[in-house]
């Protein structure tokens, strides 16, 4: 299983609905709103890294409201 983090930048007074329309997309396991830089952090999983991919140019990032994106890949050390 393949794990990222995708680090969200929203246009202003968005961060609710893309929040809300990302929790029902397939593989996201969290998402939570906060403060600073970014606007919605989402814990997302695939079973490799393509399909992670897929899904979060197909999917993620076509949620209305989104900037930007920063997508960081789990490490197990």
């Amino acid at each position: 299983m393949v794990q990222a983090y995708i680090l969200i930048q929203t246009e202003v007074g968005k961060a609710r609905d893309v929040a809300a329309a990302i929790k029902d997309v397939s593989g996201v396991v969290r998402v939570d709103a906060v403060t600073g830089p970014y606007d919605v952090v989402v814990l997302t999983e695939a079973h490799t890294v393509d399909e992670l991919g897929k899904m979060i140019v197909s999917k993620v990032q076509m949620v209305p409201g989104i900037t930007r994106t920063l997508t960081c890949s789990v490490v197990h050390l």
